[in-house]
């Protein structure tokens, strides 16, 4: 017996992978994470599955509940919201199944980053502008930031930042990046991305502030950097007539031989 994790995605039901829907289908037990997984998704249960919301359980209740499922000889779709690589607890519950000697698979989902890129139209990384990602979080009570994964750290790149679960803290946020970013650095912040109560709110880091309304405490990711003003960058050399690829090969130069 297998206890499956699945990352459901972000929130909308249709961000579902396949492979997750299928998994689901055939677990009599499926656990899932509270108010962050919709019922959609729950809906691909088979009918007579039991169905438990682990916001109510701490680990061992999850990894009991885990164990009398195996022991009935069942499958368990364990459902996480967005992706399973960040920030899910994912970890923490396969140590203790491994050492129950309880069989896991994992089924990545659409992570809330890239769904939040996505609904304010941007890509994250543009040529001659910004190459890189960086996903991180503030402080917060679940668990404390090393000591060298500082928000200053980050902002010291000039990388774009997807910063989670951190809506609560906006203007230590704020305050810190305003040095390395500037004033007017554009920010976007995405709460409940794909949702269908989304809301985006769009600013500058001087005055983003004043732009969120105090109901959004949480499920929001703050995206940071100059990528959220796309018209400064150059295009790539991907999709030059002149760029020699493997699958499109330059074309020789007249008078010379193939």
């Amino acid at each position: 017996m297998t206890v499956h994790f699945i990352g459901a995605g972000p929130g909308a039901p249709d961000l579902l992978t396949i492979r997750g829907q299928k998994i689901i289908s055939k677990c009599p037990v499926c656990l899932y994470a509270g108010s962050l997984i919709p019922e959609e998704i729950l809906a691909y249960c088979p009918s007579s599955a039991t169905i438990i919301n682990t916001a109510l359980l701490d680990l061992d209740g999850i990894i009991g509940e885990c164990r009398n499922a195996t022991n009935a000889g069942h499958d368990v779709a364990r459902l996480h919201s967005g992706d399973l690589s960040i920030w899910s607890a994912m970890g923490e519950q396969i140590r203790r199944l491994k050492q129950a000697k309880i069989d896991v698979s994992i089924t990545p989902g659409v992570p809330s980053f890239a769904a939040a890129a996505a609904s304010v139209g941007t890509e994250l990384t543009l040529p001659g502008l910004v190459q890189s990602v960086v996903l991180t979080r503030t402080q917060g009570r679940a668990s404390v930031m090393p000591d060298n994964e500082s928000l200053e750290n980050f902002a010291k790149t000039g990388a774009t930042l997807a910063i989670h679960l951190s809506i609560h803290n906006l203007k230590y946020v704020t305050n810190t990046l305003i040095p390395f970013y500037g004033t007017d650095c554009p920010v976007a912040i995405i709460y409940r991305a794909s949702w269908p109560d989304q809301k985006i709110i769009i600013g500058v880091l001087s005055t983003i502030q004043n732009k969120v309304s105090e109901k959004i405490d949480r499920t929001a990711i703050i995206l940071v950097g100059a990528c959220l003003n796309d018209d400064g960058f150059k295009n790539s050399r991907l999709y030059a007539s002149d760029y020699d690829r493997r699958f499109r090969p330059k074309p020789a130069q007249k008078g010379t031989k193939p």
